[in-house]
């Protein structure tokens, strides 16, 4: 049976919601795992495990995502921070942390390192989303919104559709068990992925660079990625480098202890 077919530590947050965390491995420090943006803590599932063999690691369920109960809206990097925040101590998971976010999970997971000052030794920030203003419509997001719309239609429907039906089409994916399927059909998880994506690029980048300074000593690594790289637009006549690769060696040039390397993607 997959391991994420059924919930690992169900911690009760303060106002009653549960958070699901899949904790495996033992050590000191203990890694967090922040997903990137429609990802729960299934999509750890090929790392999580090369992990363990080292030290604690620790991948969870954002708030409205598997078995994560929905959180209030709206679902901003500082109320994602702050479940983590307050997830960690209802499931009695204890520091000291090395985070690693990928993509959109970089900006929380930044947060999450300011919450806890001393308690995160090390930030590996995989691909990272970079902070940036820009407002819904114009914030190159509308593809992915569009989807999660759809997705929010399909399961707003009464009856809802079969799983064959068009309507699910990038909804539910075409191998998604008994509870993948039911975590698809929740009107509820659409919900909080459509105001986690508006505040990416709004409130959760304002919030992300106030902790540039607070977060400066933390060592930190940024890794970009071959491919994304290639496919964002390059500057430079001569020796033309992608923006993408350039906003992460800034960003690493924020932390004292920062380096960005740039590997081949698999």
């Amino acid at each position: 049976m997959d391991a994420h077919a059924q919930p690992g530590i169900l911690a009760k947050l303060p106002d009653g919601r549960e958070m699901n965390f899949r904790c495996t491995g033992s050590g000191s420090p203990t890694v967090i795992l922040e997903s990137g943006f429609g990802v729960g803590a299934a999509g750890w599932g090929r790392s999580q495990p090369s992990i363990a063999k080292i030290t604690r690691v620790c991948s969870y369920d954002r708030a409205g995502y598997g078995f994560s109960t929905p959180g209030p809206e709206p679902r901003d990097g500082a109320a994602i921070a702050r479940d983590l925040d307050q997830g960690l101590d209802a499931a009695a998971i204890a520091g000291p942390f090395v985070v690693v976010g990928h993509s959109a999970g970089a900006l929380y997971g930044r947060l999450f390192a300011a919450r806890r000052p001393g308690e995160v030794q090390g930030l590996v920030l995989l691909d990272p989303t970079v902070e940036r203003l820009a407002p819904p419509g114009r914030d190159g997001l509308d593809g992915i919104r569009r989807q999660a719309q759809r997705c929010l239609t399909a399961a707003h429907r009464t009856p809802q559709p079969p799983r064959q039906d068009p309507a699910w089409t990038g909804c539910i994916p075409a191998r998604a068990d008994a509870q993948a399927e039911a975590y698809a059909r929740r009107s509820a998880t659409w919900r909080s992925q459509l105001s986690e994506l508006d505040a990416i690029f709004g409130a959760t980048s304002s919030q992300t660079a106030r902790t540039r300074a607070l977060l400066a000593d933390v060592p930190a690594y940024v890794i970009t990625a071959s491919d994304t790289a290639a496919s964002s637009p390059s500057v430079g006549q001569e020796s033309p480098q992608s923006i993408w690769e350039l906003q992460h060696v800034s960003l690493a040039g924020s932390f004292a202890h920062g380096s960005q390397r740039t590997i081949l993607s698999s």
